[in-house]
């Protein structure tokens, strides 16, 4: 913050003696309610400033939130997640985190630094009489929607937390005082607010009146939509999951793309598959993906740290059928002359000219046509395959199974040519399982794992067979991991948030 307010001065200081004094210039070095919120273009300003806060405000260490450490909470910390480094991915990696994780701390300030910059747009818009009503309802809309999606992320990973919102501005002293509300509450606030957005917000941005162009990437009718089904999915409401799913189908807006490789493809910015993503461009304001989920040594995704991969056990369950297996680097010559590739068996030493990788690299993010040191990667926070299979597993709760249901989800699995379910063969117990592994084999590293095998009730039991079989120990215990322990840098400014039953 003070390098920026340094740079601020200095170019306050140009600016007063280099002008002609008989220009009348706006000085933005102190901005207030009057002269900061007066146009359209101020309101756009501190929408698109939330927007950012999805993967981090600039380019230098850009690996915040979306364009890198979330994914540490929501899947190396899983059966399908590995990270052979030690430290904080470490600890998430082993399920020995505890308050002074860094990467919970971070993704914990990165939530709250969104809902602050939402909270902001939203007090400072509403007096606006600068813009039209339609205007000021779009902008207000967006900014509730992305902090709803925050609020998702903060209790899924840390259950109750603090409520702030446009409300509480005045009380510079309400994150630090305040008893965190339940989640059931924060649901209640998350469902008005989201109905709210999704009565306003349009179902695209073609010939759209207030941007004049085709902004994809901003909150939409339906990503207010299905936001509010995987929360209603979460708490178990199946009848809402149906109902909504079948609002986000009825506007006849997304589709599954034809390749599931295609889709990660950092040329792929945007397609009909996409409801939410945080966009990026490898030039102007690139994320760090590509060099945490790059494979070591490879002679063409060079320089990488393969920091962010998945286990081994994971990657040997892909059917040799399915294209979603090729998205890795299972077996390759890397730059050091060796073959870097599978061990035959844990605890095998490899001959000479080899090399036995611990974990394996996905392609998602780290695909063949990058080149750049930051990358341009879209990061699909919301697609249409997520509200597909979410009907599914709400009809099976439902209903048990069903043609329907069945057939939801050999639409995903038939996309990347993988074997199709047959109705005669799964009961619904046995049907949960294979949707709960459909969607590991389909939304690996997309921020879903763990709060998927936490409302399946197999986070503990998945994550400690997985742990005991490569020889570690089995550390996971619900209900007291169910959520992580709140960052300790938060328990001291606010004691009213308690580890006691969490570490």
């Amino acid at each position: 913050m003070k390098k920026y307010t340094l740079l601020l001065l200095i170019l306050t200081a140009g600016a007063q003696f280099s002008c002609n004094q008989d220009l009348d210039p706006t000085v933005y070095s102190s901005l207030t309610n009057t002269n900061g919120y007066q146009t359209k273009s101020d309101a756009m300003a501190a929408v698109n400033s939330i927007y950012g806060r999805l993967k981090g405000p600039s380019v230098t260490d850009n690996f915040s939130y979306w364009a890198t450490r979330h994914f540490a909470l929501t899947d190396i910390a899983t059966d399908l997640g590995h990270c052979q480094f030690g430290g904080d991915p470490g600890q998430l990696s082993l399920g020995t985190w505890n308050s002074s994780n860094g990467l919970l701390k971070e993704d914990w300030l990165a939530m709250y630094k969104l809902i602050a910059n939402a909270n902001s747009a939203i007090f400072n818009i509403v007096p606006m009489s600068g813009i039209t009503a339609a205007e000021k309802a779009q902008f207000i809309a967006e900014a509730k929607f992305l902090r709803a999606s925050a609020y998702m992320d903060l209790t899924d990973s840390w259950g109750p937390v603090v409520l702030i919102t446009e409300a509480n501005l005045g009380n510079p002293g309400y994150l630090d005082q305040t008893p965190p509300s339940s989640v059931e509450e924060i649901d209640a606030f998350l469902v008005k607010e989201l109905t709210e957005a999704a009565d306003v917000l349009p179902v695209n941005y073609k010939n759209n009146a207030i941007y004049g162009t085709n902004d994809v990437g901003r909150a939409t009718k339906g990503a207010a939509l299905t936001l509010m089904a995987k929360l209603y999915l979460r708490s178990h409401d199946w009848q809402k999951v149906v109902a909504l799913t079948q609002q986000v189908m009825n506007l006849n807006e997304y589709s599954l793309y034809p390749s599931y490789l295609g889709l990660f493809k950092e040329s792929n910015k945007w397609c009909n598959e996409n409801i939410f993503s945080s966009l990026s461009d490898a030039n102007t304001n690139g994320t760090e993906l590509l060099n945490h989920f790059g494979p070591v040594d490879h002679p063409v995704v060079q320089n990488r740290w393969q920091y962010y991969t998945v286990n081994w056990d994971f990657y040997n369950t892909f059917g040799n059928e399915d294209e979603r297996k090729e998205c890795f680097f299972p077996e390759y010559k890397g730059v050091d002359g060796l073959l870097h590739k599978q061990a035959p068996s844990l605890g095998a030493e490899p001959p000479a000219g080899e090399f036995y990788m611990q974990d394996v690299s996905t392609r998602k993010y780290a695909d063949d046509e990058t080149t750049t040191y930051y990358d341009g990667h879209s990061v699909n926070i919301l697609r249409y395959a997520d509200v597909l299979l979410s009907r599914a597993e709400a009809l099976n709760e439902i209903s048990g199974p069903t043609t329907e249901a069945i057939n939801l989800i050999n639409q995903v699995k038939g996309r990347s040519h993988a074997k199709l379910l047959v109705l005669a063969n799964y009961t619904q117990a046995t049907l949960r399982d294979a949707i709960l592994q459909e969607r590991g084999w389909e939304f690996f590293y997309e921020g879903k794992r763990r709060a998927d095998l936490i409302r399946m009730n197999k986070y503990d039991v998945l994550v400690n067979a997985y742990h005991l079989r490569v020889g570690e120990a089995a550390l996971i215990k619900i209900p007291q991991n169910k959520y992580y322990t709140y960052p300790q840098s938060q328990v001291d400014l606010n004691p009213k948030l308690s580890n006691a039953d969490r570490q």
